[in-house]
Order: C-alpha cells, then sequence, then structure tokens
C-alpha cells in the first residue's frame, strides 16, 4: 500500500500535560497550580487541551477536583477542553462540568487490557457504549484511544493488525477520532508506519493522532514518520510531564516544547507560541518541583537566562 504524502502545511497539537502528564506525579498537584497551568496552555494558543479525567480518586488520586478544576479555568473561545472518562458515571460528571470532548480508552494488546482495566479488549468498548450514546445524546464529541499500540510491557510485540482491529470496534463506537498511543514508547520509525497504515484501511488517517511516549528516544523521529503519512494531530506534554504507571521506566509523552521546535523547523503552522509554551513548562517544573524534560525547553531557558531573546 503507497501512502507517501508531502508532509501536512498544519498540524494540531494536543496538550496532554494537565491529564496525562500530571496524573503520575508522587504528589498532589494543588488546584490553583493545575488552573494556573491550563491557562497558560490556553493562552499559549493550543486549540485542543486534554484538561481532566472523571476517574476514582482511589485509582488516580491526582485527578481528583477535575470539576473544580474546569470551573475555575480561563476558556479560550475556539478551544476543546477535554476528558478521559472511564464509565457513564465518569461521563456525566464529565458533561456536568460542560467538557467539549470526553475520551474513551482501549488497549492494543489483551494482556495490557488485562492487567490496566480488568477485561478484554472487546468486553472494554461494550463498556463504552452508553459512554457514547451520552456523547451523541449531549452533541459532543468522543475520542477514542488505543494504548500500547506499538509493543506491550505484558505481552511484547503487537500486530499492527491487532491494532487495525481495535480502531475497527472504536469507529463502530462511534468515535470521531482515535489516538495510536505508544504508551511505554518503544516504537520506532518504521513500526509506526506500519501501525498507520494498518488502520488506515479501516479509519481515515485524517482523523487519526500520534500519541509517543519518549522512552527510548524515539518519539520525534516517529512524529516524523507519522508526518510523512500525512498525519496531521499529535499529543504531547509540556516539559515532557507523566509517563506510565502500568509500565516500568516508561517516560512521559514528548515534550510540547520539543514537538513544536520540530514542526516550526519543518514550516508547518501549529498556531502555537513555543516561547509561551516555554514559560509555562518552566512554572510547572518550578511549582511541582520536578526536573524539565524538554530540550528544547532547557536550552531556550538558558538562553533568556543570558539575556538572549531570540
Amino acid at each position: 500500500m503507497n501512502m507517501s504524502f508531502s508532509l501536512p502545511a498544519s498540524v494540531q497539537v494536543v496538550e496532554v500535560g494537565p491529564r496525562d502528564g500530571l496524573q503520575n506525579e508522587p504528589q498532589p498537584v494543588p488546584l490553583d497550580v493545575k488552573v494556573q497551568l491550563i491557562d497558560r496552555l490556553s493562552a499559549a494558543g493550543f486549540g485542543h487541551i486534554e484538561a481532566a479525567a472523571f476517574v476514582s480518586p482511589k485509582w488516580v488520586p491526582q485527578m481528583a477536583g477535575s470539576a473544580d478544576v474546569l470551573a475555575r479555568i480561563r476558556r479560550r473561545a475556539g478551544t476543546v477542553y477535554s476528558a478521559l472518562v472511564p464509565n457513564l458515571k465518569g461521563m456525566e460528571a464529565a458533561l456536568a462540568a460542560g467538557v467539549d470532548e470526553v475520551v474513551v480508552f482501549s488497549a492494543a494488546s489483551e494482556a495490557f487490557a488485562q492487567k490496566n482495566i480488568n477485561c478484554s479488549i472487546a468486553e472494554s468498548i461494550e463498556r463504552f457504549r452508553p459512554v457514547a450514546q451520552a456523547a451523541r445524546d449531549a452533541g459532543i464529541r468522543l475520542r477514542g484511544s488505543i494504548s500500547v499500540a506499538l509493543g506491550c510491557p505484558y505481552q511484547g510485540e503487537v500486530r499492527p493488525a491487532a491494532v487495525a482491529e481495535v480502531a475497527q470496534r472504536m469507529a463502530d463506537l462511534g468515535c470521531d477520532s482515535i489516538d495510536i498511543a505508544d504508551t511505554i514508547g518503544v516504537g520506532t520509525p518504521g513500526a509506526v508506519q506500519a501501525v498507520f497504515e494498518a488502520t488506515a484501511r479501516v479509519f481515515p488517517l485524517s482523523r487519526q493522532a500520534g500519541h509517543f511516549h519518549d522512552t527510548y528516544g524515539q518519539a520525534l523521529a516517529n512524529v516524523y514518520a507519522a508526518l510523512q503519512l500525512g498525519v496531521a494531530n499529535f499529543h504531547s506534554s509540556v516539559a515532557g510531564l507523566g509517563g506510565c504507571p502500568y509500565a516500568r521506566g516508561a517516560s512521559g509523552n514528548v515534550a510540547t516544547e520539543d514537538l513544536l521546535y520540530l514542526l516550526h523547523g519543518l514550516g508547518i503552522d501549529t498556531g502555537v507560541d513555543l516561547h509561551a509554551v516555554v514559560q509555562a513548562g518552566d512554572f510547572i517544573c518550578r511549582a511541582i518541583g520536578r526536573p524539565n524534560n524538554s530540550r528544547a525547553g532547557r536550552a531556550l531557558l538558558a538562553k533568556w537566562a543570558q539575556g538572549d531573546a531570540a
């Protein structure tokens, strides 16, 4: 299947730091800090921010107070604010909080599904049918996320056909868009292209996103490989926040600052102010006392500290 395309002229960057990034922090993140982070990201020009998760605080304590966060942020006109929901109860809470999009999730590996959500892949999709119906009834977007699409910590290799099968199930569920997630960051460019070539047979590539963790330092290379196929939607996390609690050693998403530096260097429009994102990354790292994992972010901060504003 020949899928050779020129690089997209523009790319949507979905900022997932407030949810996917902060949910793995060992210490509670104050509500004010979460609100300030999202407000800074909104002001930077993101068209899509994954802001919250309506999950049990018992299992994901960092996402407690998501309704309060969404009530307090300064919403930017045109920006989609999304939230992860595991079930109808979470969906109802998300709707009450005024989200623009809800995210449901499954896995490309049966072993990961059993370890993570205690059911089979097919069962996980079935559980989301009432969520999908509620999203349709409310007129909001439904996004599906496929974890461990490039490799699983329990079973190892994941076949592209297995990812495509889950994508088909999510398409049948009524998802408006689908994320292809390298949850543990083991993917390489050839594998990324093979997966997207498989999923493109069952779901429009224009409605798919790349979600690449950087455990093995391959995330930007994987972004470029996906760009070559025409993928124009990528997730990233400010300052490289995050990880995967189910995969030992798995680092966070590709840092937003690094992704923007790459895209802007390729002449691709994102609508996002890189300098404002660098400042947001510096803010959150100082606020929660953790190192900044963005190479571009650290480099630009060092330049500014030396009086070079370029």
